[in-house]
């Protein structure tokens, strides 16, 4: 047991929560739709462990929280696939601009995961992660409650809350704490059995673009997995959605109507801002409607100074301070320009090439014809839940269907530092150490998919970023597209991070 209350040793203790590996068998949790709904029949079954939401309730009491103190934190819910940290992010900011603007709301929380560069990025209060010792404080006071009382020692590892359900505790007692005015709750990767499901009555909800992803847990079908991400609505709370196949809208209508949730699609926002950066990629323009509708209507409902929607200036405040670390995330240093996109799903990876080669679409040459920018692509992904030649193949389609035919490929693994370092701040989960060998095999398969393209194998993601500033050096002008997994996105961004400081230090 770790006896200093320090910011290390919260994450010691924190970091005991994680379990081993994902849970094999199948838990009978899942009930059908009503057969008069006609989208599908049989039992939903397929949910594998103990769904996240039990014993949050009881763990939600025990550090002294009740349904109404949650409710108090004003909260938007927001579940779906692809999408969900920058819908949140986006309502965060236009939640900020009308704030500065009016003075409510004047305290914004966001919760969300997973982080990138510091485990203090899942808990933010006006788009700042807390500090070490506020993040240290109360993970201590919560930590006690739940471990340390008496009356609640128990040797059933298994009655106690895991990682993700203990942050989802965290953040809630820390906005509490804290006083948010309004509070933004992105879910885990699920949303009826989902551990920040245990907010029973949040204002508004909304769900993104959902496509084929955590089958494992929450498929087979597409419409299992929408099934589920609709699991976040609740009677008389309102309720929004990206646009949808029309499999999926049948099953989000469906579960609002049999919730008696107001319901509706929202289209991309006409009105919108044409060459605002941070909506460059078409797909964050679907996510910034998304964010509009949910924060008017939160507003609407909670706004003591007036129940007005976001002015246009809240609106174009809001989308131009908005930031997202590692989704569509241009960087530059002297040599390179990196563009940093976490796509670990297929829907995702193709998203990114297309923004990757818009933005670095051909420039004029000398005699004024086209000039094909030289381009490279960082990849790694490793993962015992998705397949990984399956988006590397989705990668070669994207690639080939934005005209990105000369662009050299490096394969890397989660390892950040050459000498196999691990910061004691991260907090991403490891892959299964059989799959260790997998990013060795990219270079094979990449050759498979595109014969004529180059590739190369390195050991660390250091050596990748390194890779690529020495060919920006001999031959100038590299664009860099680093995509993939998280855990890739994630280290490139910190050593990124650290190459600027100790520029800017010497």
């Amino acid at each position: 047991m770790c006896s200093k209350r320090t910011y290390e040793n919260a994450l010691t203790l924190l970091k005991t929560r994680r379990r081993n590996g994902r849970p094999t068998h199948v838990t009978d949790a899942t009930p059908t739709l009503p057969s008069t709904t006609n989208i599908f029949t049989g039992a939903r079954s397929s949910y594998r462990g103990a769904p996240s939401i039990t014993g949050m309730r009881d763990w939600l009491g025990k550090i002294g929280y009740t349904d109404v103190d949650v409710a108090a934190l004003n909260i938007i819910h927001v579940a779906g696939t692809k999408g969900k940290g920058s819908t949140c992010a986006f309502a965060r900011s236009l939640l900020q601009a009308r704030g500065q603007r009016t003075g409510f709301p004047n305290k914004i929380g966001l919760y969300t995961s997973p982080d990138l560069t510091c485990i203090r990025e899942r808990i933010q209060i006006d788009g700042q992660p807390i500090s070490e010792d506020l993040f240290t404080k109360y993970f201590f006071e919560i930590w006690d409650r739940l471990f340390l009382q008496p009356d609640r020692v128990t040797t059933d590892d298994a009655k106690q809350p895991r990682f993700l359900q203990f942050m989802a505790l965290l953040a809630i007692h820390t906005f509490t704490r804290e006083g948010t005015r309004a509070t933004i709750f992105e879910t885990h990767h699920g949303g009826e059995y989902d551990a920040t499901n245990v907010i029973a009555a949040p204002v508004v909800t909304g769900i993104t673009s959902i496509g084929l992803d955590h089958l494992a847990q929450l498929g087979p079908e597409i419409e299992d997995v929408a099934w589920h991400k609709a699991g976040i609505f609740k009677t008389g709370t309102p309720a929004f959605s990206s646009p949808q196949t029309p499999a999926v809208e049948a099953v989000l209508r469906a579960r609002a109507s049999q919730k008696n949730v107001e319901f509706a699609i929202v289209s991309v926002d006409p009105s919108l801002p044409r060459h605002a950066n941070a909506l460059r990629p078409h797909v964050q323009r679907i996510n910034c409607s998304l964010a509009i509708a949910l924060v008017n209507t939160f507003l609407s409902a909670k706004s003591p100074i007036d129940k007005s929607r976001l002015s246009e200036q809240d609106i174009e405040t809001g989308i131009e301070n908005f930031s997202w670390p590692g989704r569509f995330e241009i960087i530059k240093t002297p040599r390179c320009t990196w563009f940093l996109d976490g796509a670990h799903n297929e829907l995702s990876i193709g998203q990114a090439v297309e923004w990757f080669a818009e933005m670095t679409s051909s420039s004029l040459d000398r005699d004024g014809g086209p000039k094909e920018p030289r381009r490279l692509v960082i990849f790694s992904h490793i993962s015992e839940e998705r397949d990984g030649l399956s988006l590397l193949r989705a990668l070669g389609t994207a690639l080939e269907r934005n005209a990105i035919r000369s662009a050299e490929m490096v394969f890397t693994t989660y390892q950040e530092c050459r000498d196999g370092e691990v910061r004691f701040d991260k907090t991403l989960k490891a892959p299964d150490p059989s799959l260790a060998d997998l990013p060795k095999q990219y270079p094979a398969l990449w050759e498979s998919i595109q014969p004529a393209a180059s590739s190369i194998y390195v050991p660390s993601i250091e050596e990748a970023l390194e890779y690529a500033d020495e060919a920006s050096h001999k031959h100038g002008n590299l664009q860099v597209l680093v995509t993939g997994s998280l855990h890739l996105v994630g280290g490139a961004l910190y050593l990124l991070q650290r190459q600027k400081a100790d520029t800017t230090d010497g």
